[in-house]
Order: C-alpha cells, then structure tokens, then sequence
C-alpha cells in the first residue's frame, strides 16, 4: 500500500467500531491525533460521543496515547482530562514522537494501529514504522492554514473514495466530508 493510503477511512472517530475494527483486528493499542480528530477545532471540546468512544476503547482493553503536533497547553490540558498519556510537540509524520508515544503505552508496531483526520502527517507517519493508520474525516471544518492547504492534497489521494460510516447521501455528496453536519456524528 502507497505511505499516503490510510488503510482505512472512516467519516468520524466514532464511526470506527471498538470491537469489529480495533480488538478483532488485532490492536491492543491507538495512537490518536487530537486536534479535529478527537477535539473540534471549533469548540475546543471533546464532543460527548468521542468520550464515550474512548471509553470504550479503553474498557475494551486498548492502550491509547494522544499524539498531537499542537505546541500550546491544549494536549497536556485534553490529557488531563481524559486521563490519557500524551505526546505533543510531535512533529509528525517524523519517527521520534510516534516511537516515545508507543514506548508511554508498551506498544509495538503491529498490535497498534494510527486514528487522525491528516494523510500527510498521521498516515505517513504510521505508514514510516509500519503502523496501520484510520483516517477520519475532521470534526470541524475550521483548519490552521497548513492544515487547510493539505485538505487539496488528501482530496486528491483519496480520490473518489468514500468514508466509512457516512450517515446519509447528503453527508456522501458533501466534498469536505463534514460529518460533524450529522447530529452527534450518528445515523
């Protein structure tokens, strides 16, 4: 599979099914991006449903560290209050923050598995150790200007590949996959 290519591709972090898609497949950890992954851009919460998520994740036994690039207070803060370990300053898709994030949880390469809503820096990064990566659709559309110069790239990679968990034709003719327009990001 090309580095870009996530292995799969889901419209929202809650679309990703605990049982079916992480402990049947063989993860026993998850590295998570934070920024319009599991916290909207917009809001700068975590939405309930992502909560319940990873509560899920976690009674189901996987080992989750947050790895964020955000350089600000933000991940130490999101950390805190999902009682989760975090790597920030990551500098991804670079090895480094990918190998100290999977070091903080005891993971190695093939039982742990990359969730964010970025092709060039989640799924390159995973790709680079050999991780699988999901990618999802972002929580808000509101992006850094990086970020939102990439948005063409990924569009362009993914081509006329469809997220997973869409919840309607309305969300599937939407181009910026904006799954948040979704209420709670739910069918």
């Amino acid at each position: 599979m090309a580095i870009t290519l996530p292995d799969r591709y889901f419209a929202r972090v809650t679309r990703i099914s605990v049982r079916e898609d992480l402990v049947e497949a063989g993860f026993t950890h998850a590295l998570i991006d934070m920024d319009n992954t599991l916290l909207s851009r917009e809001t700068h919460d975590v939405p309930r449903d992502v909560k319940q998520w990873l509560g899920q994740v976690r009674a189901a036994g996987v080992q989750v560290c947050l790895l964020s690039n955000n350089w600000h207070q933000t991940p130490y803060r999101i950390a805190g209050e999902l009682d989760l370990p975090v790597v920030a300053k990551a500098c991804k898709p670079l090895p480094h923050s990918f190998i100290v994030a999977r070091g903080k949880v005891g993971a190695r390469s093939a039982s742990t598995v990359v969730i964010g809503d970025q092709i060039a820096t989640d799924v390159v990064g995973a790709h680079m150790l050999g991780m699988k990566a999901y990618l999802v659709c972002p929580l808000a559309e509101k992006d850094v200007m990086s970020t939102a110069l990439m948005r063409d790239f990924e569009r362009m990679v993914l081509g006329e590949r469809l997220p997973e968990g869409l919840c309607s034709a309305e969300c599937a003719a939407d181009a910026s996959c904006a799954p948040s327009a979704c209420e709670g990001g739910q069918a």
